[in-house]
């Protein structure tokens, strides 16, 4: 009987081996492929990270170049009209100092003037504080000349000696600050003097 026992001892041990074996080889096999998932997994998570940067990167591109050509078009649209503002307060003045009917003047003066109000203030909602500065200092010297000029155009003979040299000081006095602020609005979209 002890080799009939040793028999079955080595049969029961040769079984044991056996499943063990493949039981062992299992839970390494499902232990690898859990962690090629887990890598695999955290490779994705690490692709969409980088592919969202990317993403967010082209958006604030984007945004950036928006916002300066919001800002590029402002700018020629308030240049313009600061321009056309000085045009139509020289031409109003000469047609007081000639004494003709300055009603069609002052209309082109009125619509000047309303139109630069509106590209300013379009302006003050999109322009940074470097140019809004500049701005505001034309604005300023814009809206002083336009209230001189009203008082002159209201009695042009008791103001004739102001209106003689009235058309030189509104350009020494407006001309270098709508100067400044097309710098300024330059300096911010990167043109070069």
């Amino acid at each position: 009987m002890g080799a009939s026992w040793t028999a079955l001892l080595i049969a029961v041990v040769g079984v044991a081996g056996t499943l063990g074996a493949a039981l062992v080889t299992q839970v390494r096999a499902d232990r690898t492929k859990r962690m090629e998932l887990l890598a695999a997994a955290e490779q994705r998570r690490e692709e969409r990270g980088h592919a969202e940067q990317l993403i967010r990167a082209e958006q604030t591109r984007q945004g950036q170049r928006e916002s300066l050509e919001r800002r590029r078009t402002c700018y020629i649209a308030l240049n313009t009209a600061a321009q056309q503002y000085v045009t139509e307060m020289t031409n109003h003045l000469h047609a007081v100092r000639r004494g003709e009917d300055t009603t069609s003047s002052l209309e082109s003066l009125e619509t000047a003037r309303l139109t630069y109000r509106d590209s300013y203030a379009e302006s003050q909602m999109i322009v940074p504080h470097t140019v809004s500065r500049a701005a505001g200092a034309a604005k300023r010297r814009l809206n002083d000349a336009y209230g001189e000029l009203r008082k002159y155009a209201s009695e042009p003979s008791a103001y004739a000696a102001e209106l003689e040299s009235a058309e030189a000081e509104l350009h020494q006095e407006v001309w270098p600050y709508i100067g400044a602020m097309k710098k300024a609005m330059r300096a911010d979209l990167g043109i070069e003097d």
